[in-house]
């Protein structure tokens, strides 16, 4: 493990916290779209009722949640890369995913005008653009 009160050592540290933050956040939602699929479907149709994508939802909600999934799984096995091997690929690939994945969800809100919405997804794509640039680090 490298000495953490060096640049390395932060990079390390920034490297372990991102891809976890990633993990937590996309393998939660995911899920919660898998065990409430219903709930989500009810939910995101009226809230897609009066948007050019309201014949597609569950199609996208399919989507997403794949996407959701595929972030947390490959920031999760990064994490434990970071630790084990000092080797982010996995979780930078996870990092990019994770992108997409909010870029499709900003999409989203931006179809069916709820602009607030779209605006909360802001600081998440932040932390998206921050953790490609670490974990893109050797």
């Amino acid at each position: 493990m490298p000495n953490l009160h060096t640049s390395d050592g932060a990079i390390f540290v920034l490297q372990i916290l991102i891809s976890a933050f990633f993990a937590i956040l996309f393998l939660q939602s995911g899920i919660d779209k898998i065990i409430d699929r219903r709930g989500n479907l009810e939910w995101l149709t009226g809230h897609f009722a009066k948007s050019p994508l309201a014949g597609m939802v569950p199609v996208l909600l399919g989507v997403i949640t794949i996407m959701e999934l595929s972030a947390g799984a490959l920031s999760a096995i990064g994490c434990v890369m970071i630790l084990l091997r000092h080797d982010s690929t996995i979780a930078f690939y996870g990092a990019i995913l994770a992108g997409l994945a909010l870029l499709a969800l900003f999409f989203g809100q931006r179809m069916a005008k709820e602009y607030p919405g779209a605006a909360a997804l802001v600081p998440y794509f932040l932390v998206v653009i921050a953790g490609i640039i670490w974990l893109g680090q050797r």
